[in-house]
């Protein structure tokens, strides 16, 4: 199935470009079920939220993905997750 061109046409979350099944599968565990949910949600607090029981993070570009699908969902180009590395970086929020 190809990926929504623009925000509008996503109408469930493996549509957002660089959101697949395992990506999608974590954020419907935090209670984000719909794509207009990734547009209001917060990425760093997101990525926050799925530290394990154990104080275990998940790899930075998972961070990046949802930096990518958050700016999708605001009306972005569809790009690249690593595109958005460098500015995880910036914000030095994870190597």
């Amino acid at each position: 199935m190809p990926k929504a061109a623009h925000a509008s046409q996503a109408k469930v979350l493996t549509d957002i470009p660089n959101i697949g099944k395992s990506i999608a599968q974590d954020l419907r565990g935090l209670g984000i079920t719909t794509p207009a949910q990734v547009a209001a949600m917060d990425p760093i607090a997101v990525y926050d939220a799925l530290r394990t029981p154990m104080g275990h993070r998940h790899d930075p570009c998972v961070l990046d993905t949802f930096l990518a699908a958050k700016d999708f969902m605001s009306g972005g180009p569809a790009l690249p997750w690593w595109h958005f590395t460098p500015l995880r970086k910036a914000m030095k929020l994870g190597a």
